[in-house]
């Protein structure tokens, strides 16, 4: 009775996590369509796979350039989240009859 009580409990916990988790993301995403497209193709940022160092140092080199990031731990965590060194290639882009 005790282990199942722990197990829901983690389970609930562990819900909760993902969901705030999903919120940061979700908060992130706004922010680089407002901070990150103006400049550049969403292809070139989604196809990178970079580190969280990686993203983070890219992140000081575009301020350094004059992008104001208003939620930049959001955009990190985006990026991380869904184009961090942990995630696969995407597809190469084909053209339209289908060669690269």
């Amino acid at each position: 009775m005790i282990a199942a009580r722990l197990w829901l409990l983690t389970g609930i916990l562990a819900s909760t996590a993902l969901a705030v988790d999903q919120a940061v993301v979700e908060r992130g995403q706004k922010e680089e369509a407002r901070s990150c497209i103006p400049c550049h193709s969403l292809r070139l940022i989604h196809s990178q796979r970079l580190s969280k160092a990686a993203w983070n140092k890219e992140l000081d080199k575009m301020a350094g350039w004059g992008t104001i990031v208003n939620d930049r731990e959001a955009l990190l965590e985006y990026l991380i989240a869904n184009y961090g060194d942990d995630k696969p290639l995407p597809a190469p882009a084909m053209s339209g009859n289908g060669v690269k």
